[in-house]
């Protein structure tokens, strides 16, 4: 009895198990929140691999002696660089209207759709008179935008040669880059709608002075590669203003190659971007010299183009050969 009377006694204690308040959401919200943050972490991680990608460039870039890149040649390209990891391109880009076929002189950077007034009248120039009009409206334009001393224009056999080249108060691009002044940029954008109105095509020719880039290999940026840059640039701002893409025939960079003044190769002058409004023989003949060998003509009278017979190349190598000891 007494056995029976404890266990009747014995108190039975029961205890309630605790609700988790996300029991009704199954834990969820913490795999998306995982997730949110596994992805913040891939975009930091991007952004920092940017960051230190541009920071290694400019880093090697600004390895010069004594850190100077004040001079021409003193350093290389510096403005696709940034030292933040921005991701903003700074090169200039052309209108997005600059196509073939578009109304000329309605880019996004034109500064006037009928060069301010000045009309030419004719459209194919190919007499030393005709090249003479478009040389005194490129004049006018440079003296309206204070730039007269960098500009000078020759009439040559070939056309009409344009030289826009730095002076010693006036530079046409940032020194070391390809980066324009803004009066250089703002003349090209007015020359545009002047050459619009004609149909010649042009040479755009990019020069620099003689100094050297600090890079010593030979896929360190150079001369070549910033008069390269530098005329590839003035094309785009003559596009910008409203001149037809067609009027370009060729874009080339020749360095410090062929100085105007030949005494002081690190003179202003020999910085410079030249164009040359070329006739309609003299831009056939050049066409016509990088076409196909069959589309070809002489470029000077009498002269033949095609190639020899093979066996006529044979006899003659026969009778050069010195004769066998």
């Amino acid at each position: 009895m007494s056995l029976d009377k404890d266990k009747h006694d014995a108190a039975i204690v029961k205890r309630a198990a605790k609700k988790h308040h996300d029991d009704g959401h199954g834990g969820a919200w913490k795999v998306a929140f995982a997730d949110f943050c596994l992805a913040l972490m891939c975009l930091f991680l991007v952004l920092w691999v940017l960051a230190a990608r541009n920071q290694e460039q400019a880093e090697e870039l600004l390895r010069t002696p004594g850190g100077n890149i004040a001079n021409e040649g003193g350093d290389k390209l510096l403005q696709h660089v940034s030292t933040s990891g921005s991701m903003i391109p700074r090169e200039p880009r052309p209108g997005r209207d600059q196509s073939e076929g578009t109304t000329p002189g309605r880019g996004e950077g034109s500064e006037g759709t009928q060069a301010d007034g000045i009309h030419l009248s004719k459209s194919r120039l190919e007499s030393a008179a005709d090249l003479q009009e478009l040389a005194n409206a490129l004049s006018q334009l440079s003296d309206e935008a204070n730039l007269s001393r960098n500009l000078q224009t020759v009439i040559t056999p070939y056309g009409l040669r344009v030289l826009l080249h730095d002076t010693d108060k006036q530079g046409m691009f940032q020194s070391g880059s390809a980066m324009p002044t803004d009066p250089f940029r703002k003349l090209l954008h007015r020359m545009g709608p002047l050459f619009a109105q004609i149909d010649n095509q042009m040479l755009v020719v990019g020069h620099t002075d003689a100094h050297p880039y600090a890079g010593k290999s030979l896929s360190a940026y150079s001369n070549w590669s910033l008069s390269s840059n530098r005329a590839m640039v003035a094309r785009v701002n003559l596009l910008e203003g409203g001149m037809p893409a067609k009027s370009i025939l060729q874009v080339v960079g020749m360095a410090d190659r062929a100085p105007l003044d030949v005494q002081d190769p690190l003179a202003a002058q020999n910085r410079r971007i030249e164009l040359l409004i070329l006739t309609s023989d003299q831009a056939r003949l050049i066409g016509q010299m990088f076409a196909m060998p069959e589309a070809s003509v002489p470029l000077v009278n009498g002269a033949s183009t095609s190639l020899p017979d093979q066996s006529l190349l044979s006899t003659l190598r026969k009778k050069l050969s010195p004769p066998a000891q």
